[in-house]
């Protein structure tokens, strides 16, 4: 009979130990610790499941520092579709107690650190199964010192949040939002309305790591704002965060301006790794990145449920 129960200090931060994988047993400890150190999760948000004493499987809930109720889970490791149902509902059940409305999970692949999210079509299949669906299917693109770095967008001046206040950022991803086809954002924009998802959105990245200066507004050469840059540190990495530009701008180039932009801010605050996402089919976001000499080194899918 499997159990699922809240991990005992002495499990922590290993969880669950796979034989012979060593790579991925330190993976788990060292991105568990940090996340424990980030105020990310909390000891109780980390559930494992028992079988026969032995640990079988396990999930952690996972939050922006800061916050008390939980938004997604991590280290998910399902065992087999038994198990995984069991520590889905479970941490349903536990997110819900605490405040939440949904839940979110990403599945990267290729497996890679930290979590290692090995067999994807079991994992897929135990989602699905407790009811998530895919919100995006995208790209992972990284940056890592050592490599090129982008050019700067010389048709563009810059003026901070810090000078603009926040409604001018609002009015631009608003206006971007209009027409977008970005699957992460069309929920919120369903649900609230373009300036409302807008709204959010800036809200989102103001409570992650960054410097005033850092959010801008780039501005072409008849003062027309045109693109915004919302590079920060998430609490894993450094990431190029919000990229948009104006309808009117599209298709000149702007965006990869924007990752250049964004790099820099990054870099010099001593980012020697960066990262961003978009939706596999934004073809306009993926040439972006790779102009700006992103390498695409993984795909992830968002997956989301009610509670």
């Amino acid at each position: 009979m499997t159990t699922i129960r809240v991990a005992r200090p002495d499990e922590l931060p290993a969880l669950t130990i796979h034989p012979d994988d060593d790579e991925r047993n330190d993976a788990t400890s060292a991105y568990l610790t940090s996340l424990l150190d980030n105020g990310c999760t909390r000891p109780e948000w980390c559930l494992v499941a028992e079988a026969e004493g032995r640990l079988t499987g396990n999930v952690v809930l996972w939050t922006i520092p800061g916050r008390t109720v939980p938004e997604d889970i991590v280290l998910l490791e399902p065992g087999d579709l038994e198990t995984g149902a069991a520590l889905l509902a479970e941490a349903a059940e536990l997110a819900r107690s605490l405040g939440a409305g949904s839940q979110g999970h990403v599945l990267d692949s290729p497996a890679q650190a930290p979590q290692y999210q090995r067999d994807p079509a079991l994992r897929e299949k135990v989602l699905t199964d407790a009811g998530f669906t895919v919100m995006r299917d995208g790209c992972r693109f990284g940056w890592t010192a050592g490599d090129p770095t982008p050019a700067q967008d010389e048709r563009l001046h810059w003026r901070s949040m810090a000078e603009l206040g926040t409604d001018p950022f609002v009015d631009l991803l608003t206006e971007t939002f209009t027409d977008t086809k970005d699957s992460s954002f069309l929920a919120e924009i369903a649900e609230h309305g373009p300036r409302g998802a807008a709204a959010g959105a800036i809200s989102e990245m103001m409570e992650l790591k960054h410097e005033p200066g850092w959010f801008e507004i780039g501005y072409d050469g008849e003062d027309v704002p045109v693109a915004l840059s919302m590079p920060a540190f998430a609490p894993n990495s450094a990431v190029i965060g919000l990229v948009a530009v104006a309808p009117v701008a599209r298709g000149q180039g702007y965006a990869t301006g924007v990752v250049a932009r964004g790099t820099c801010a990054l870099t010099a605050a001593g980012a020697t790794e960066i990262r961003g996402d978009c939706d596999a089919d934004n073809i306009a976001m993926v040439k972006a990145f790779e102009r700006a000499g992103f390498k695409n080194f993984a795909n992830r899918k968002m997956f989301d449920r009610p509670l």
